[in-house]
């Protein structure tokens, strides 16, 4: 999901140009890429404010460590003095010092709130398993009901299992504001029935009853056979021989993430929705079979709306009924693990939706933000989304949404979460109308939402103390210094952000310029305008690029050719080669420089055609433009092979070469004459072309290291559609430039050099044969 609809327009994107004749050098000159010419404008790029290039796998020295912390499940911890008075994030960036205060202010927030959970609660570990007390659970020989409601005058739990007779099971409520009922066994069994609908009936201040799904539901259905049917809440404890047993261990976290964001529903090459366990034996195969290292789930909480892509959350912990039951997604899950694929989740605590029938917002009935999940008035309301805004500071909210977190690591063992919506979180005006330029006033004041920085610090501070190779990733378009930071240091806390800015740049090139015009240090600006030492995902499209409105990248470069001129039986059509050339080196340039780690959507390795468009009333609940089309790149005789071939290859080269995961990324030289790019990333040698008409023929290209080179991966070779215009049986020695230790000697700052052949709209990576 977009993380604010009215950023992503081409004037008001995460990443803010500078004029070209500013960054470029001059014709026939280049330098490594330092503070001087790339500086960041969201502060310390990752190569530094002083022109020095960074090896960004140092750090700062050693955190202080206290080994005998009382924090629960944590086998070290820090001196929260020593932090609070030190924070180590301005020590890595100067420019956070005039906000050190603000800085201090959020970190004190956060010791403080985590210190009572501390003392009332038992530790982070404990109260994020909320789940073990709230909702339906299991004490003894009882059902036990549990639901937060301090606003209701009376409760009742109905449902099947009493005939919906509210007064036969009447709850009572605590000085917190909790409502509880037992339920004895009847004859050894459960008096709720596995697989029954229930619902919390609650009395509002004018003594009229209303029905809720509760809370912390497990499962959630609805009669598919209705139009507009509401959700019925499900009781979901099936007898051990029905529940799933996970069979594989989690896999190791890998160096860099090559991510596959995918989305079950959609998956199926037929006008449906597809099952959890379709997608789990048809789809994690190709995944795997790409060299994909990371799968990300979409719209996997279950959401009334289909058509909202999963965004508008109504039962938290609910696994979309669509799609099948919670043991369905065990199976998508452990079957994932088996093939060393870890599983991310794309979680949304950004907002909620705002349907009172079937979601969070019934329990919504015009009481004090102090008791209800949401604020009120305008702070509680997001008028773009048309959605709820959490009170991240109650504590019982943050005690829901942690222990969300928690149940999805456990109940269902996924490894790490998306956070959607970061940037509505971090700030009142969540994003909406801002352009955010990389002034650091503009991520810390009064806009800033500090309630909801101390639950994202709450949340990064629990997962990472609780499963320490889990994998967390904002999206976040607005660029805040620290949010990649670790929260000893007094970060956010997440290990990534996307690099929202990259598509945006790309589809402004796609739409707006000629080939001829595309800006070699634009796009290179664009691709390394991070934060020094805080990890980016890159992409060039995500989900929404695809979204209804806009264009897969692979339609916008081939159009109408995509219905009737892919046959690769024929010599391709000139818009074919070049949109399949140009699909190529774009993705392959965005994995290369834009981050260390990698995303696609999926579809979009092999150039699926048009849009996604969920069914919905505007196009006659259609389904047409809501699957995947894997026949596409499954037939031998149609070009879709050639890119899914180099998908499957520029992944492989990550997993031999582990470049993604290189701190050494160092680009030597461009040129806007002869659309050159050059870039070492690990040991690795790219020259990109992107001419539309010129091959150059014996170009020098610089290198760190002497010896012998040969091709590793080019795009041009008839594998992957090109014209096979290379030779990768070609040694390529190098010579020494320059006086050792003199880079000012040196060709492009490089101390060594070899000659390459370059075609035109193609891209060559070369590696050093070892001696």
């Amino acid at each position: 999901m977009q993380a604010v609809c009215g950023f992503r327009s081409s004037s008001c994107s995460s990443v803010v140009a500078a004029p070209a004749a500013a960054r470029l050098p001059p014709q026939g000159w280049s330098r490594q890429i330092t503070g001087g010419w790339q500086k960041s404008h969201l502060g310390n790029s990752m190569w530094g404010v002083d022109g020095v290039s960074r090896n960004t796998s140092k750090r700062n020295g050693p955190i202080a460590i206290n080994a005998t912390s009382l924090r629960p499940n944590q086998t070290a911890a820090w001196n929260d003095a020593e932090a609070l008075r030190n924070l180590k994030v301005v020590e890595v960036d100067p420019l956070l010092i005039p906000h050190v205060h603000h800085l201090r202010y959020r970190f004190q927030e956060f010791l403080r709130q985590r210190s009572a959970i501390d003392k009332h609660e038992g530790g982070l570990e404990v109260f994020s398993r909320g789940y073990e007390k709230f909702g339906f659970t299991r004490e003894k020989n009882c059902i036990v009901y549990r639901e937060w409601a301090p606003a209701a005058l009376a409760a009742q739990l109905v449902g099947d299992f009493n005939g919906w007779d509210g007064s036969k099971h009447n709850m009572e409520k605590d000085q917190f504001g909790v409502w509880s009922v037992q339920l004895s066994d009847h004859n050894g069994h459960p008096t709720i029935p596995h697989g029954s609908k229930v619902k919390f009936r609650m009395q509002k201040g004018d003594g009229s009853w209303v029905d809720c799904i509760p809370a912390w539901i497990k499962w959630a259905t609805v009669d598919a056979g209705k139009f507009g049917a509401a959700y019925d809440g499900i009781y979901w404890a099936p007898p051990p021989s029905e529940q799933y047993q996970f069979k594989h261990l989690r896999p190791p976290k890998p160096k860099a993430p090559r991510i596959y964001e995918a989305h079950v529903g959609m998956s199926s090459k037929e006008p449906r929705v597809a099952s959890y366990r379709e997608f789990a034996d048809n789809v994690l195969p190709r995944i795997k079979a790409n060299n994909y290292n990371t799968v990300q789930l979409m719209a996997v909480q279950e959401h009334a709306y289909y058509g909202s892509f999963g965004y508008h959350v109504t039962n938290f912990f609910a696994p979309s009924s669509r799609s099948g039951t919670p043991e369905d997604l065990k199976y998508l899950v452990d079957k994932a693990h088996s093939m060393e694929l870890q599983v991310l989740l794309d979680i949304v605590h950004s907002h909620a939706s705002t349907n009172a029938v079937d979601g969070l917002n019934g329990f919504d009935v015009g009481q004090s933000a102090e008791f209800s999940y949401f604020h009120t008035g305008s702070r509680g309301y997001h008028t773009q989304w048309d959605s709820r805004i959490f009170n991240y500071g109650s504590w019982e909210v943050q005690r829901f949404l942690l222990s969300n977190l928690r149940w999805w690591f456990e109940e269902y063992q996924f490894d790490g979460f998306r956070f959607d919506g970061v940037t509505s979180m971090l700030y009142h005006h969540h994003g909406l109308n801002m352009c955010f330029t990389g002034n650091y006033s503009e991520y810390f004041g009064e806009q800033t939402d500090v309630e909801a920085v101390v639950y994202m610090m709450l949340a990064n501070d629990m997962i990472h103390s609780v499963y320490p190779d889990a994998t967390v990733i904002a999206e976040d378009v607005s660029g805040m210094p620290t949010l990649c930071r670790t929260v000893q240091e007094g970060g956010i806390g997440f290990n990534f952000r996307l690099a929202m800015g990259i598509p945006d740049k790309w589809i402004q090139y796609l739409k707006n310029r000629k080939d001829e015009e595309w800006s070699m240090g634009e796009i290179v600006y664009t691709l390394v305008n991070r934060r020094y030492t805080e990890k980016c995902v890159g992409y060039a499209e995500s989900h929404d690029q695809s979204i209804v409105g806009d264009k897969a990248f692979a339609f916008l470069l081939l159009n109408k050719e995509m219905y009737f001129n892919m046959s690769s039986l024929r010599q391709l059509s000139p818009v074919v080669d070049r949109g399949i050339a140009l699909h190529k080196m774009i993705h392959f340039i965005t994995m290369a420089l834009g981050g260390e780690g990698y995303l696609n959507f999926m579809g979009n390795e092999f150039g699926h055609p048009e849009w996604v468009d969920f069914p919905r009333e505007g196009n006659g609940w259609s389904y047409d433009r809501c699957l995947r089309d894997w026949d596409l790149v499954d037939t031998d005789h149609l070009c879709y092979k050639f890119m899914n071939n180099f998908d499957r290859a520029m992944n492989l080269l990550d997993e031999k070469y582990n470049f993604l995961s290189s701190s050494k990324q160092i680009v030597s030289f461009t040129s806007e004459t002869d659309k050159l790019i050059v870039f070492e990333r690990a040991d690795l040698v790219f020259v990109f072309n992107f001419h539309p008409k010129n091959t150059y023929e014996g170009i020098k290209v610089g290198c760190d290291l002497p010896g012998k080179y040969r091709v590793a991966l080019d795009s041009d070779h008839s594998e992957f559609g090109g014209h096979g215009r290379v030779g990768h049986d070609i040694d390529h020695f190098t010579s020494p430039e320059g006086v050792v230790g003199k880079p000012e000697t040196n060709f492009n700052n490089r101390p060594h050099s070899f000659f390459v052949l370059s075609p035109c709209r193609s891209c060559q990576v070369y590696y050093k044969i070892p001696e």
